[in-house]
């Protein structure tokens, strides 16, 4: 019983420490439950330089279009994450669908 109980604590001990290094890592915490030992994170968008781009934009005449492009619709996505340890105690992370 005793081994049963020091392995949820190690467990407990190892979720709080994935937890806290996505925390510094930029991410929120969103949701968190100790008892399943599951956690939702959220990061935010990041914001484009678009003066710059467009400087950019101007040099390569218009070549940098599609990588601007590219980076105005990645950065501007919500990234959600699901850190959690399963039934054998293994720890685990997974992106979630953000709607």
């Amino acid at each position: 019983m005793k081994n049963n109980q020091f392995s949820q604590e190690e467990s407990l001990q190892v979720f709080s420490n994935m937890i806290s290094k996505k925390v510094h890592n930029g991410f929120v915490l969103e949701e968190r439950n100790d008892k399943m030992l599951f956690a939702v994170l959220s990061k935010g968008g990041k914001a484009v330089d678009h003066g710059f781009n467009f400087i950019i934009f101007c040099l390569t005449l218009g070549l940098w279009s599609v990588a601007w492009l590219y980076l105005t619709v990645e950065a501007s996505k919500q990234k959600k994450i699901l850190v959690a340890i399963d039934e054998d105690g293994v720890p685990f992370e997974e992106r979630c669908l953000v709607a």
